[in-house]
């Protein structure tokens, strides 16, 4: 414990923020006769005998004076003396052998990595603000070391049942065989059975496609996934399918919101505000035999200048109405790719500024440590208390919450 009188003698020649904050300060000056005294007590444990301990002599190992090391660390680069041994047996576990960086240092270059900056960026920020010259060679490697956990988190065990999991795409530009290509990040966010949102995984690819969510849909079976109770896709054709090859009892439901969004590009720009009440009426509705009713109508009021859009809609129909079956204060949860979404506009904060990505494993590298380390909130949504009740009677033991 650090008494008050420990701190009086600290700050006794404190008269401004630089003596404790800046090049000289005390906070450097501490950090660095913490880190020495911490490896000279490393060096005993190694030892077996305190410095001076006449118990030392003719132990076959001994001290042997220091060696100078220069460390990066998040207030900048301090000089330290590392203890060494006769023998040379002595490695430090603070900063072993060969490490330059302090533990913390990585982790701010993964923070401003996390949050969109380029190499050079983070070079330059460095440099600003800590007065580290760090090369780009080593900002490169510090972020590659993620790749080892990208691809762990990848492949890590889930859950055997996930109430609902939201299948969608964001465009990414990546370069690919000399061109810059617009790329598919393929997602899937899940609810769990605690109301608690995941990412299940990121996948990358040319184009949108229902093959390719086929394998998405697999990987997440070879992964341990028994069960999906709901699955929200985005209207994709054949993407229903794909995903009850796999899960033949899954509830397949179409975002209203791509429906809605596919709906519009058919309408003039004049005519939007009209025409959304009509629509929303469709979705709003009581139950499905009402919708239906709600979309004849529509169909009666503006079929004969968008007769694109009903068919659109009769197309999708089987998939379009499950979430009736469902309370309305929970269909909207269900209907809707809304949090999906929203992670999506996150992301796209994000790599807005990046231009484009050298490779497939720089995107995903940045995307990761975007999910993990940018502050995205996965709190359990207030109306999942009572979508446990209602998936429970729904699907019965299929919901892992059934039994609680």
């Amino acid at each position: 414990m650090i008494t008050q009188e420990l701190l009086d003698q600290l700050l006794v020649n404190y008269e401004k923020p630089e003596d404790l904050l800046g090049e000289e300060g005390l906070f450097k000056q501490l950090k660095k006769a913490l880190i020495e005294r911490a490896l000279g007590a490393e060096l005993t444990e190694h030892l077996g005998y305190e410095k001076g301990d006449p118990a030392g002599r003719g132990s076959g190992n001994n001290r042997n004076g220091v060696s100078s090391k220069t460390i990066l660390t998040s207030d900048g680069e301090i000089d330290i003396s590392v203890p060494r041994d006769r023998a040379g047996s002595f490695e430090p576990q603070l900063i072993p052998k060969g490490q330059t960086r302090f533990e913390g240092f990585d982790d701010k270059i993964l923070s401003l990595y996390a949050r969109g900056m380029t190499v050079r960026e983070i070079q330059g920020h460095l440099t600003e603000i800590y007065g580290i010259d760090v090369s780009p060679d080593l900002i490169s490697r510090v972020t590659d070391a993620v790749l080892d956990e990208v691809r762990e988190w990848q492949s890590r065990p889930l859950d055997l049942v996930y109430p609902i999991v939201f299948f969608d795409a964001l465009r990414v530009k990546i370069r690919d065989e000399g061109l810059v290509k617009n790329k598919a990040v393929y997602v899937a966010l899940a609810f769990n059975a605690n109301g608690e949102k995941e990412v299940l995984g990121l996948w990358i690819e040319q184009t949108e496609g229902a093959k390719f969510w086929l394998k998405v849909v697999n990987e997440l079976k070879t992964r341990g996934v028994n069960d999906i109770l709901i699955a929200v896709v985005d209207g994709l054709k054949g993407f229903p399918e794909a995903i009850t090859t796999v899960f033949p009892q899954t509830l397949v439901q179409t975002c209203i919101v791509h429906l809605i969004r596919n709906s519009l590009a058919f309408v003039s720009w004049k005519d939007r505000k009209a025409i959304m009440p009509s629509l929303k009426a469709i979705y709003r509705a009581e139950a499905a035999d009402i919708a239906l009713t709600r979309l004849e109508e529509f169909e009666a009021i503006w079929g004969k200048r968008y007769p694109a859009i009903g068919p659109i809609w009769r197309r999708a129909w089987e998939h379009v109405v499950p979430f009736f079956g469902f309370a309305p204060s929970i269909r909207k949860m269900i209907y809707t790719t809304n949090c999906v979404e929203a992670l999506n506009r996150s992301l796209r904060k994000i790599i807005k500024t990046r231009g484009s990505f050298p490779n497939d494993e720089a995107a995903l590298k940045l995307l990761y440590l975007a999910i993990k380390n940018a502050g995205l909130r996965w709190r359990r949504g207030i109306e999942w208390t009572a979508a446990m009740g209602q998936f429970a009677i729904q699907f019965g033991d299929r919901f892992p919450g059934a039994a609680r």
